[in-house]
């Protein structure tokens, strides 16, 4: 069972990725490759995070989230020695994961449902710190998010939540660049109009 990293003690959440924090992960997925324990270790926890929240995001059924983290970073230490470094080590995974969400839906489809709702909306709720200032806000945003279409929220969630380049998102979701673009820029537009709403004073009755 893969363990998540622990946060550091100054980590603050951002919607963005420095290069070279990119940089050193596909290195550690290049020499994990090699067969570098140390090197498997600090792969697995500087992506489990991501990996969770970009499942959850996805997936339809809250319970599958920690199943699916493991069944991708299974398949990724299984394809390391393939994996060249040409894109990011994160784009890589990620797009790992995206097969591994698929893969579970086309299994599920040949089994008895045993619901209907979806409810992934929880499932990022329990990959999310408690008790931190703007925890709130960020199951606000999940309310949000849910009513964007699939698309739109998977490119919103890839691009600003996750902090992928526009081009390594639309490398994960299998689409031109410009798509990821325009996703992006009506999911926000869909947002802003949303929270000016909620923003607004109730109206008095008459």
């Amino acid at each position: 069972m893969f363990t998540p990293a622990p946060h550091a003690p100054c980590e603050k959440h951002s919607t963005t990725r420095s290069a070279p924090a990119d940089e050193s992960i596909t290195a550690w997925a290049l020499a994990a490759r090699g067969g570098d324990p140390r090197a498997v270790d600090a792969f697995v926890r500087a992506l489990h995070r991501d990996v969770l929240r970009y499942v959850a995001h996805l997936c339809a059924d809250p319970q599958a989230v920690d199943d699916l983290a493991q069944d991708t970073f299974l398949r990724a230490l299984g394809s390391l020695h393939r994996f060249e470094g040409r894109s990011s080590a994160r784009a890589w995974l990620l797009s790992i994961a995206r097969r591994a969400v698929i893969d579970s839906y086309r299994r599920a489809a040949v089994r008895p449902r045993l619901t209907d709702l979806p409810d992934w909306q929880a499932a990022v709720e329990r990959t999310q710190p408690r008790g931190l200032p703007g925890f709130e806000d960020g199951v606000a945003l999940l309310e949000l998010l849910a009513s964007l279409p699939e698309e739109r929220r998977e490119a919103f969630v890839l691009t600003q939540m996750l902090g992928l380049p526009y081009a390594e998102a639309a490398e994960v979701s299998n689409c031109p660049v410009g798509t990821v673009r325009s996703r992006v820029a009506r999911a926000r537009a869909t947002l802003m109009d949303a929270l000016a709403v909620a923003d607004e004073p109730a109206a008095v009755a008459a």
